[in-house]
């Protein structure tokens, strides 16, 4: 089934899990191109699985403090269509880019708008913030400062969401699309479809709850 909402699986390590995501319904597709990440796939191994995948399927580069012509080279290399900027990266690094890319910001207390609107980006991610990592922490942050700022842009809402609480995440911030890692998987970089198609079926019925329409369990695939 596909769902008006995006849902981003990210930290694919394996092709068969790629291709199963896409098959149970997820729209996008993360790689790990940050050397120091527990999920990392190096540029050769990210190749061999993009070019084996739908061409509607949207696929993500996740990168920390790379060099703009390391994001360049590998995004051409692998063939992914986007870099996801998820380290310290500025407003003026951000938009020299040669390449589509959108910014993630780790949100410790209250994040401020005035950092946001500094990026003029359409799409933008929300992730938890903790010490000496980026991303994939398993870690939630306060949903009502995302609800604050989803006006900003297209909002990507991840960290810390799980088949058990997407649907009270969705509901309370609307977001455009929400991203998993660590909340669908065995261990790290390896994927659980029962989790994955859990985690579909929530944001199904989240959908269903606020349009008022009947959710049918049987419309993911098995």
């Amino acid at each position: 089934m596909s769902t008006k909402t995006i849902i981003k699986v990210c930290g694919l390590t394996q092709a068969d899990e790629a291709l199963t995501c896409v098959e149970l319904g997820v729209q996008w597709l993360g790689f790990n191109c940050y050397q120091e990440s527990k999920r990392y796939l190096p540029p050769e191994a990210i190749a061999t699985i993009v070019e084996r995948l739908p061409p509607a399927v949207n696929t993500v580069g996740v990168f920390v403090n790379a060099s703009a012509k390391e994001i360049k080279e590998i995004l051409q290399q692998t063939g992914l269509h986007v870099a996801q900027l998820h380290g310290d990266e500025s407003p003026g690094f951000a938009h020299a880019l040669q390449v589509p890319w959108f910014r993630a910001f780790r949100v410790a207390g209250n994040l401020a708008e005035e950092e946001i609107r500094s990026y003029s980006q359409e799409l933008f991610l929300l992730d938890a913030a903790q010490a000496g990592q980026y991303g994939g922490t398993g870690h939630a942050f306060d949903w009502s400062v995302a609800t604050r700022l989803r006006d900003h842009g297209k909002l990507l809402l991840a960290g810390g969401l799980r088949p058990d609480n997407v649907e009270e995440a969705i509901l309370q911030v609307r977001p455009f699309g929400v991203d998993v890692a660590s909340g669908v998987e065995s261990a790290p970089g390896r994927k659980d479809p029962k989790k994955v198609v859990n985690f579909v079926t929530a944001v199904a019925q989240a959908e269903a709850s606020w349009s008022g329409t009947t959710f049918r369990r049987d419309d993911v695939p098995p």
